[in-house]
């Protein structure tokens, strides 16, 4: 072959399988773009809102002290279980003793004023009477000035007996609080459960909580007859709670076991930390107080555990549902009178000289390989999919990935099923 000859075939050849690589492209092109393929159907749905917090008992009791003193004997220990009366702590009482001691002997002093009192303002009735007979049967013998000179005496010894009753009366008050406070240096168990936290040691100083009930508390006893499960819920989810609604407790000391409760109680003020409360600022995330009470606690429980309660807010049996990464929006406004399911950029140029536009909800249903938007209305939503409330019928094929494909997916593109969603397709079917 001559040299031109094989110049004329290489070109031939570079030109058959440059139009080769065009076709192929040609043909991927009008094959479309792969995704992920999914029908309509029905399905158990159940919506719940997740949320953390602690393991509390329903009761606890934080035991402080009152008055200050030297610790001087502790009876329990922590995890002991108490008896409502039951001895805990002693405080010395020797202060508290003496100062008793003390206003008891006021109070006798007192009352031995209050006799003294009494005996002279009844002389000084007696003299006045006297005084005031003399001056009636026989004037000329006792002077006004002296009737009234008598008369004062018996009022100036009334006011004092007065005074001296009004000290018996604070004497009394003394021994009283002197009594009372003797009292506070024995701390016997408010109720019956266990101790769930000693705070103190023999030997520290017991002072009382003026500011802070952390600062003066001794040792706490709980109830755990009724545990509950203290979770922190978004404002967003808050308002779907109800009292009753089912809910399952996670809890980080028993990993293998769920345990059921119901929630008992809804905070209606939100959870403010030191932070907001000294400013008054509000702007980190609000947060709000959700009690559930547990149906079967563990027996070996503790407070301050941690847990994460998952409450169920609704169901559906045999629902119309659509993965949730299936639905997407697009900006929309529905032309007058109605609107068709499918929204093109004919529809989109012309809301714009109607109005504004305007987000809608919907998902891609694909049919003889091409996808149209429909706008769909959604109502629950479980782990994986929406409740279908209106839209999209049984079997209908919608797009239901990838994320990144729905994101992008123009109206009325051509698609294709991805090779592994056909090969997961193949291996359910089996």
């Amino acid at each position: 072959m001559s040299k031109r000859g094989k110049v004329l075939v290489g070109t031939g050849a570079a030109l058959l399988i440059v139009g080769i690589v065009a076709i192929s492209a040609g043909a991927r092109r009008d094959r479309g773009q792969e995704v992920r393929f999914e029908t309509v159907g029905r399905r158990d749905l159940v919506a719940a809102v997740t949320a953390s917090g602690k393991i509390q008992p329903k009761k606890k009791v934080d035991v402080s002290a009152d008055i200050t003193g030297r610790i001087t004997k502790i009876a329990v220990r922590e995890g002991d279980l108490v008896k409502q009366g039951q001895f805990l702590i002693q405080i010395d009482p020797t202060i508290y003793e003496a100062m008793l001691q003390q206003a008891t002997a006021t109070l006798a002093s007192s009352q031995a004023a209050e006799v003294q009192a009494r005996a002279n303002r009844d002389q000084a009735d007696r003299a006045w009477k006297r005084t005031k007979e003399l001056h009636t049967s026989s004037p000329n013998l006792v002077s006004p000035e002296q009737l009234e000179q008598a008369q004062t005496a018996f009022d100036v010894a009334e006011a004092n007996l007065n005074a001296a009753q009004h000290q018996v009366e604070q004497a009394r008050a003394a021994v009283r609080s002197a009594r009372d406070n003797l009292r506070k240096t024995t701390l016997v168990a408010p109720m019956t459960g266990r101790v769930t936290r000693l705070a103190v040691e023999e030997g520290e100083v017991a002072v009382p909580s003026t500011f802070s009930k952390d600062i003066g508390l001794l040792l706490t006893v709980s109830d755990l007859s009724v545990i509950q499960a203290e979770v922190k819920v978004d404002e967003t989810d808050v308002v779907r709670l109800h009292l009753g609604d089912s809910v399952e407790v996670s809890i980080d000391a028993f990993p293998d076991t769920t345990f059921m409760g119901r929630v008992t109680k809804v905070s209606n003020s939100s959870v403010r930390d030191a932070t907001q409360a000294a400013t008054g600022q509000n702007d980190r995330a609000v947060d709000y107080e959700v009690e559930v009470t547990l149906d079967k606690p563990p027996a070996d429980i503790r407070p301050d555990l941690s847990a994460t309660a998952r409450i169920v807010t609704d169901t559906r049996k045999q629902a119309l549902s659509i993965p949730i990464i299936a639905l997407t929006v697009r900006e929309n406004t529905p032309p007058p009178g109605g609107g068709a399911r499918g929204t093109g950029p004919k529809a989109a140029d012309t809301a714009t000289t109607r109005g504004p536009k305007k987000e809608t909800e919907g998902v891609f249903v694909v049919k003889d390989g091409v996808a149209n938007f429909h706008k769909v209305k959604v109502g629950i939503a479980g782990d994986e999919y929406f409740e279908v409330a209106d839209g999209l019928k049984v079997g209908e094929t919608i797009v239901a990935g990838p994320y990144q494909a729905i994101r992008d997916l123009k109206e009325g593109a051509r698609v294709r099923a991805m090779k592994q969603s056909a090969d997961s397709a193949k291996k359910a079917g089996r």
